[in-house]
């Protein structure tokens, strides 16, 4: 049995991100993933998903390539405005951290 890698990791959880916004029109949730990994993710967990992706062919959900092969999204992200930047307190956005 292969040791699970980062990128492992990494894809996992992006496909579960996907699986959250699969219930959305398909332009939302391509921009609800891109959002939410963009806005908690860190560059590096970013770049490597991005080195990897390709290997990972249909194992990466099609929410997921696509989100990752965009510079900015076509539609609005499904989620509250104030989730959208951790990094701004109020408006119902968490201070967890």
């Amino acid at each position: 049995m292969a040791a699970v890698t980062q990128e492992d990791k990494l894809l996992r959880m992006a496909n579960q991100i996907a699986s959250f916004f699969r219930s959305y029109p398909d332009d939302e949730a391509v921009a609800g993933v891109h959002k939410h990994i963009e806005a908690f993710w860190t560059p590096k967990m970013v770049h490597k998903l991005e080195a990897a992706l390709p290997g990972f062919g249909e194992k990466a959900d099609i929410l997921v390539r696509r989100a990752m092969q965009i510079d900015e999204p076509v539609a609005e992200s499904p989620i509250r405005a104030a989730t959208r930047d951790p990094q701004k307190l109020g408006d119902g956005a968490s201070d967890a951290g």
